[in-house]
């Protein structure tokens, strides 16, 4: 009976984490509540915070299995491609990105509050798997583009990663902003999350190896 319990205690975060997920695809964060979430699990409000203080630290959580499997996906790319070019590299990590909607639009929208309202260790842990997806760009970049310095790689994650955290609302703009968009004479473009990534992913390349190609 004890592993039984312990078992269901280890699962319970996961279930917590999926029911907020579930509510997102409908909801803006500002409308979920613990109450909201319970509702949607075989746990009580007052039982969610033995594993979560705050709904802000059950969007952490998701946030950090987010990169996790984003990150999954990067070492997937550097073992399955002995070469890339620039081109095919903007590619690969542009597509890495296709199924990480969830992780683009908490970031953009909320990641400040989130990490204010978590406890320290939840946002060391959210912290390390972030740390492990901008370490697995920078290997990337090393092996893919060898003539790159160290510092070159460093701008080229300190451009990447806040130009990705704004890719969300451009890939989708809400009804209400392309109607008022569309009054005040603005040309919506229909673009995509893998293409807005791949052309900046692109011109940062090209921009970092010709400036080194010229100076040299």
């Amino acid at each position: 009976m004890a592993k039984v319990a312990k078992d269901i205690v280890e699962t319970r975060p996961g279930e917590i984490a999926d029911a907020c997920r579930k509510l997102y695809r409908t909801m803006a964060f500002q409308e979920i509540t613990l109450k909201d979430i319970s509702r949607e699990t075989s746990l009580s409000r007052p039982s969610i915070y033995n594993y979560f203080q705050t709904k802000e630290e059950i969007f952490l959580y998701i946030l950090e299995d987010e990169y996790r499997e984003w990150g999954d996906s990067l070492e997937k790319m550097l073992k399955e491609n002995d070469a890339l070019d620039i081109e095919g590299f903007a590619t690969e990590l542009a597509a890495s990105l296709r199924d990480r909607e969830t992780m683009l639009r908490i970031q953009c929208m909320n990641l400040y509050e989130i990490e204010e309202n978590s406890r320290e260790e939840r946002l060391v842990s959210f912290k390390k798997e972030y740390g492990r997806s901008r370490d697995l760009v920078s290997e990337s970049l090393r092996k893919f583009f060898p003539m790159l310095t160290d510092e070159d790689r460093d701008f080229f994650i300190f451009e990447f990663f806040p130009f990705m955290y704004g890719i969300y609302p451009y890939a989708y703009p809400t009804a209400k902003q392309m109607a008022a968009m569309a009054k005040a004479g603005i040309m919506a473009m229909d673009i995509s999350i893998t293409g807005l990534a791949r052309r900046c992913v692109s011109d940062l390349l090209r921009s970092a190896i010709n400036g080194k190609e010229e100076r040299g």
